[in-house]
């Protein structure tokens, strides 16, 4: 068996046992940045999990397509097209949240854009503060503006960041300038808000292994004169368990973080990584 198939087979024998539990039965959780990859799979696990779920996006269509699927699983959705980085757009989402349910118990900030990928000295300075529009400062708007509906439910803000934080190369400093902000907000605003009961965390993924890295290793192998497998296993190799998680997987270990099970778990940055980053 290939590298690659011992990875998929592994991931298929963690799904068979994998069994939902109701941890989230009775919240509602808002989530930003719904997308192909890790916004549809925090979507989905927690509708599992038996949460109602308010779902936001530029894009309708993907909204409405996911919203009937996930109302599937009993919880109500609802869908609300927002751009995180307009202010008139995060009230309206805050608002339409509170006029759905009443309440809100969870905001996952998952919203991204991927900074230039170049030595950040050669990164025109109005290039990093765009797209830290989105990885920054949305964050920070959408967090101040539902923490009083928050602070009544004693609920928690989840930051989506990202293993960059630990790696160097000169291709990433953008994006670690992205995410390395974003772990120093969250760790303000869990000294901040916690006299008001909320909790703030952060979840740190590596590689996650869904439709844009599959892509991404299938163009490196393009141009390494390998193979999709072989890409995947140089990958895998850093990881104590040799092999890349899933999005289900960083969706269920940011979900554990908006439960009651973590109800004293605050400033910390959980990685998802198959063991990639530890001492």
């Amino acid at each position: 068996m290939t590298d690659l198939g011992y990875a998929q087979a592994h991931d298929t024998s963690i799904e068979d046992r994998y069994e939902p539990v109701p941890l989230l039965r009775g919240k509602v959780i808002v989530i930003s940045g719904i997308g192909p990859g890790l916004g549809r799979a925090l979507a989905e696990e927690a509708a599992k999990m038996g949460a109602d779920l308010v779902i936001a996006s530029r894009t309708e269509s993907r909204l409405l397509e996911l919203q009937a699927e996930l109302e599937g699983y009993g919880g109500k959705v609802v869908s609300v097209v927002a751009d995180v980085t307009d202010e008139d757009s995060r009230v309206s989402l805050r608002d339409k949240a509170l006029e759905a349910f009443g309440r809100v118990d969870c905001v996952i900030n998952n919203a991204f854009t991927i900074p230039p990928m170049d030595p950040i000295t050669q990164i025109e300075p109005r290039k990093l503060a765009k797209v830290n529009e989105t990885n920054v400062f949305a964050p920070l708007r959408l967090s101040a503006l539902f923490a009083d509906a928050l602070a009544e439910s004693k609920g928690s803000i989840i930051m989506l960041n990202s293993c960059v934080v630990f790696s160097s190369q000169p291709e990433y400093a953008g994006y670690k300038l992205s995410k390395g902000t974003l772990e120093h907000l969250a760790s303000s605003l869990a000294t901040e808000l916690g006299p008001r009961g909320i909790r703030v965390n952060s979840v740190a993924p590596s590689y996650i292994y869904e439709d844009v890295n599959r892509g991404y290793f299938d163009f490196l192998a393009a141009v390494e004169g390998t193979t999709h497998e072989q890409v995947y296993a140089a990958k895998a190799a850093p990881t104590d368990l040799k092999r890349l998680a899933s999005p289900q997987e960083v969706a269920r270990a940011a979900l554990f973080l908006a439960s009651d099970l973590a109800s004293a778990v605050t400033g910390q940055m959980l990685t998802v990584d198959c063991g990639e980053f530890h001492d």
